[in-house]
This record gives structure tokens, sequence and C-alpha cells, in this order.
């Protein structure tokens, strides 16, 4: 008989101290009553997972629903530039209070917590890992429809605490048309199963670029596969972003809430 390693939840062993797997999840506070929380996550770097975060947010907030974004993307945080919040968090008696950008949008990120939002955060992944969690318990949230959750890339610390200590109700995954789209997709994709976390579907970014003169659209990173990826893996493509200029321009200023995204509004209709 091997050793025991005392998680009762990968032993087949019938032995008298076997427990109950042990929950991790932080209880919500009681200045808090958020109805879904929704990670935005992805296997890798770069493909738009901050863009798409906020997007799904403004969209939200314009369609009558209440939202806020916890930004746990410690170390390249960006959400709050996209919203144009420029002043730091404020705290009452009892909890941290979240930014409130226009379009009634709640924010918290580490950015509004610094002297200076340039300044690097050079912490260890646990210490980050507690940050995530003081975001979830000690922010005075208010009443919410949804809280996404931006996510840092990959599968490490951040990805597990989120996954353990909140209450996710599901995860969109972020990839772009490459040739590792597979692989990036796939990694999300099995660490949620392995957390039980279920995938509400995939968001291709940068899908295509649409000519403003004849209207066509170009394949600029190669022609998608995500349609196969999604089908292989039984999730929904919930949405093919084009590559937009203007969009950019729009999150440079600071109003993510100006942008007209109609390629999510079949998604955010299904989260109403």
């Amino acid at each position: 008989m091997s050793e025991c390693t005392h998680d009762c939840s990968t032993c087949s062993q019938n032995c008298g101290d076997r427990t109950e797997p042990q929950s991790f999840l932080k209880p919500m506070n009681k200045a808090s009553n958020i109805k879904k929380v929704i990670g935005v996550v992805s296997g890798k770097g770069g493909v738009g997972k901050s863009l798409v975060s906020c997007l799904l947010a403004a969209q939200c907030a314009k369609a009558g629903l209440k939202v806020g974004i916890l930004d746990a993307d410690v170390t390249g945080p960006s959400v709050p530039k996209s919203f144009g919040i420029n002043t730091r968090a404020m705290q009452d008696e009892e909890f941290l209070l979240p930014s409130v950008a226009e379009g009634g949008v709640k924010v918290m990120s580490i950015n509004l917590l610094l002297e200076d939002v340039n300044s690097p955060v050079v912490w260890r992944g646990p210490v980050i890992s507690g940050v995530i969690e003081q975001f979830w318990s000690d922010v005075r949230w208010g009443e919410l429809d949804y809280l996404f959750v931006d996510m840092p890339p990959g599968t490490g610390d951040v990805a597990l605490t989120v996954f353990q200590s909140l209450p996710v109700d599901g995860i969109v995954i972020v990839s772009t048309p490459q040739d590792l789209v597979k692989m990036i997709v796939s990694k999300a994709f099995n660490m949620a199963q392995m957390m039980n976390v279920p995938v509400l579907g995939i968001i291709e970014n940068m899908s295509y670029y649409e000519c403003p003169d004849c209207g066509k659209k170009h394949s600029i990173f190669g022609d998608s596969k995500i349609d196969e990826t999604a089908e292989e893996l039984g999730v929904p493509v919930l949405a093919k972003l084009p590559i937009n200029p203007e969009l950019n321009r729009l999150v440079d200023d600071g109003k993510i809430m100006d942008a007209d995204c109609k390629e999510l509004e079949g998604f955010i209709e299904a989260l109403k």
C-alpha cells in the first residue's frame, strides 16, 4: 500500500481517515450580491483577454445589466485605462470601493491602488494570489448581475486561485486565428475541465480585417481554425471579432464604452 498523500480526492482507498475534498471557496462578503461570475481566459498571452473582458462588460452595461470587472492580471493590468479611470480606489470603514466607470461598470484593479500606475508589480505567486482573493472578499461590489474576471495568460497560480476561491459559473476562452489555436484553446479548456468549471464558449479575436473601401474580409493571421477546434471540444464559438483600428483608438482614449461591438450581441442577449 502506497504512502498516504492526504489528498482524498485522488485516492481509491477506503480508510477510516477518509474525508470529503476540502473546499477553498471564499465566501461573498455582506456588502456584495453577485449573481454570476465569468472568467475570461486563454492558454497564452497577447490574444486580447483584457479587451474582450472590457467589451463584454461595456456591452452588458449598455444592455441594462449591472456588471463589474475584477482585474486579475495583477502584473499587467490594463482595464482601468480602457475605461478612462485615472483616480485611485477609495475605501470605507469596512471595504475597498471599486471605481465606477462611465455606464456604471465597477472596476477593481491593482493599478487603482498604486501611487504610480507605471510602477511594476514584482511579487511572487502566493502574494498575487492573496490580492486576487482580497479583490473578491474585501471589495464592496454591491448588486451585480455579472462579475467578469480578466485573467492573466496561462494556467498558473492566478488561474488556480480564481477557480478554487471564486464561485466561477463559467469561462470564456479567447483565442486568435493561428496554427497554435488548438493547443492554446485546449490548455484553457482542459484546466476548466479539471476544475469542474463550465466552458461557455470561445471568442476569436483579430479574426479578420474588413476593408473599409470594398468591404472584403482579409484573414491577416491566416485562415481561422476556431470552428473545427470548437466542434472537437463540443463548445460554441461565441463571436469572431475583427481587427478594428477604431477600437484600438477608443481603448487608448479610455472610451471603451463608446465601442459598438455588434459581434457580441448574440452572446450578450443570451446573458440577459
